[in-house]
């Protein structure tokens, strides 16, 4: 089989799963990922056969593909924020409104009232550590500290802060049953927060290669750990502090209501595709 060959192949295999443009983008990576041609290369190459072994890593690939495992964890690694991440079973795969919780804290925390490099930043369920990381390398004198229930998570995390020779403070604990013990000038989250009723609503590719436990509320409450966060926020967040949170489109004005007695300013923003999306809280 030659490059030409298995792209075209990829392509009509993958047909009902991916538009054609999609195809050929992801057959591309694939194809540099194991071979190690770059796009010039790929199209110098593209009548050469392939050898044996790639061709097999090649043909498994889009056996996973077909099992809907999605295409970031195959290749172990995803683009966000124009930084690479390690990513795998173990920590959601970054979505694009994460992207924009970010662009609105960098943007918010660059006005800040107090001077930037002494930062304290709290991010609550880390996962692959892409928030704190992000926050890091924006603000690269800032303490960031990053909480996980997931050991396995955390090891992901600190891959990837070793990576990016990005110093975080990781703390394996249940936050939910954490006590934070200092104050911090940013708290950041994007938590569980779909309801168990929901998990028919869940794409298949979404509830059998993600971790649940980063996906579903823990308990019946699907707004706990934004209760916890308020509850933590009040006593730990510093004056003039500020909070972001990604949160579920159909609880936005149920989340909202937790923060805006302790908070000068609380407001539910949508995000790009006009959903109810991000808490922003000044202190």
């Amino acid at each position: 089989m030659t490059i030409t060959e298995f792209k075209t192949y990829f392509k009509t295999e993958l047909s009902e799963l991916y538009t054609d443009s999609e195809s050929i983008f992801l057959s591309s990576v694939f194809v540099e990922k194991i071979v190690g041609f770059d796009a010039f290369h790929q199209r110098r190459f593209s009548g050469q056969e392939l050898l044996t072994d790639d061709e097999n890593k090649l043909l498994k690939v889009i056996s996973e593909l077909k099992a809907n495992k999605p295409y970031q964890q195959i290749l172990g690694e995803t683009e966000f924020y124009g930084m690479t991440f390690f990513v795998n079973e173990n920590v959601l795969i970054p979505r694009p409104e994460t992207e924009e919780l970010l662009e609105m804290a960098i943007k918010k925390i660059k006005n800040l009232e107090f001077t930037i490099d002494k930062l304290k930043i709290l991010d609550i369920g880390t996962g692959s550590g892409i928030i704190s990381l992000i926050l890091k390398k924006h603000f690269p004198e800032a303490e960031v500290t990053s909480i996980d229930f997931s050991e396995k998570a955390l090891e992901v995390a600190k891959k990837n802060a070793d990576f990016h020779k990005l110093e975080i403070n990781f703390i394996h604990a249940d936050y939910l049953d954490f006590d934070l013990n200092q104050n911090f000038d940013i708290m950041i989250s994007n938590p569980p927060y779909i309801g168990i009723e929901e998990e028919d609503e869940i794409a298949d590719s979404v509830k059998e290669f993600e971790p649940k436990m980063a996906l579903f509320s823990p308990t019946s409450d699907a707004l706990i750990f934004y209760r916890k966060i308020a509850e933590d926020s009040r006593k730990y967040l510093n004056n003039n502090g500020l909070l972001f949170l990604e949160i579920n489109q159909k609880l936005g004005t149920e989340t909202l209501e937790l923060y805006v007695n302790d908070f000068s300013e609380a407001l539910l923003i949508k995000d790009l595709s006009d959903n109810d999306r991000f808490i922003f809280g000044k202190k």
